[in-house]
């Protein structure tokens, strides 16, 4: 349509800097199984959009099987105004025994099966799970081997942009730890978390995780879904102990839970009234801060959660610059405000401790940029957890002189 001769014009203009769009790192990924699901409501090897809430969907799940308890276990760790936890559901084909089992639950990435019918969820569902567990499947190995599932996991969460937790075999100190030295990697988050919970009036043992994983929905709720914080030191609700009883203090090192700590497996503890040394004068509490990474720098779970929140939040709202817009000064500056928007923004709210955001000429070139590419660059610090308190006690000399001093001044005041 040709200007007005005689008339006004309209031009809208889109080239300031853009709202980071954050995404939702609570969704949690449930890989199980449900023999007694309706099937036309939970297909093998679909993922299912499944709110622990609805009532509906957790009657067609059925009673038996590993993802009733898990749904069951995250709901019971939500907050105040928290209604519920959003998972996606994988159900696989319970098999004649546990190796069976474990063979369905692995599935196959070429056949999206298994675990990898998680990578289904984005494309079919449109949410992307970042918390995934496969409840009661990832302890059983061979001497000297990892678990086959949990080998799987951290290429799964690679793709997803996601962490898994995983649970130790729950008997000894000694068979949590040679389990642990069969993974390394900062996407698998080691626990030693079996709990003791009622069903129908029985006392019976059932995986930690998905409980761990419903304390992480809880405290990204509390933070406005800003997955900055750790899970350490947060009640475990619904459960009435843990398998078997943990040795802690926060004095001692040579404990048997500190030793697990050491080992970047995060265990629960039972608090006790009256001393002081306790984790909590009461409850059930879980304790850890760490990944299975063997590089401290990126070892508390919060940091490598929040960078992946960083760099989601990047990529969903960058995208919109590619191809929309040339490459000038006025582009490249948009790209870094909005990027330095941003981070200002984490910052003010502590969810990083400081940043840095520009364009670096040296990296940067004539023919690069005529090829439609530049490159910018951000600097961020995330917060790091409390995780442990050192205190000089001494003591005070002077507490002495200046007794001295108000003594000699009473004496003084008698005599006159």
């Amino acid at each position: 349509m040709s200007e007005p001769t005689f008339g006004i014009t309209f031009t809208r203009r889109d080239d300031e800097p853009r709202p980071v769009i954050a995404s939702d790192m609570s969704v949690i990924g449930i890989v199980g199984t449900a023999p007694d699901a309706v099937a036309d409501d939970f297909p093998i090897n679909e993922p299912v959009e499944v709110r622990t809430n609805n009532a509906d969907q957790l009657t067609a799940l059925g009673a038996t099987g590993t993802l009733p308890d898990a749904l069951r276990g995250i709901s019971d760790q939500l907050g105040d105004f928290q209604v519920a936890a959003r998972t996606v559901v994988v159900r696989v084909e319970e098999g004649v025994d546990d190796d069976a089992t474990t063979t369905n639950l692995l599935g196959s990435e070429g056949g999206r099966t298994g675990i990898y019918a998680l990578l289904d969820a984005g494309p079919e569902l449109g949410v992307i799970p970042r918390l995934i567990t496969v409840p009661g499947f990832t302890h059983q190995h061979a001497p000297s081997e990892a678990n086959p599932i949990a080998a799987a996991l951290p290429g799964l969460c690679s793709k997803l942009l996601a962490h898994a937790i995983v649970e130790a075999p729950g008997t000894t100190d000694q068979a949590a730890q040679d389990w642990r030295e069969t993974m390394n990697s900062e996407r698998l988050i080691p626990v030693d978390l079996w709990s003791r919970v009622n069903v129908d009036g029985s006392t019976v043992t059932k995986p930690g995780a998905p409980r761990l994983a419903g304390i992480a929905a809880r405290r990204d709720y509390e933070k406005r879904g800003v997955p900055s914080h750790s899970w350490a030191n947060q009640p475990i609700q619904g459960i009435l102990g843990f398998a078997r009883s943990v040795d802690f203090s926060l004095t001692d090192g040579a404990t048997s839970g500190q030793v697990l700590l050491s080992n970047n497996i995060g265990i629960g503890a039972r608090g006790e009234l009256g001393v002081e040394s306790a984790i909590s004068s009461s409850g059930f509490v879980f304790i850890g801060t760490d990944n299975a990474s063997d590089d401290p720098i990126w070892q508390f779970y919060n940091v490598t959660r929040m960078r992946d929140y960083i760099h989601l939040g990047l990529l969903r709202t960058l995208r919109i610059y590619l191809g929309r817009y040339n490459i000038n000064g006025q582009t490249i500056q948009a790209v870094v405000n909005t990027m330095n928007f941003w981070m200002r923004d984490l910052k003010s709210d502590q969810h990083i401790i400081d940043y840095r955001v520009g364009f670096e000429v040296d990296k940067n070139s004539p023919e690069n940029l005529r090829l439609g590419k530049f490159r910018v660059y951000f600097e961020a610090e995330e917060a790091p957890v409390l995780r442990r308190l050192d205190i000089d006690s001494m003591r005070y000399r002077p507490a002495f002189e200046f007794l001295l001093e108000d003594l000699i001044a009473r004496v003084n005041d008698m005599t006159l």
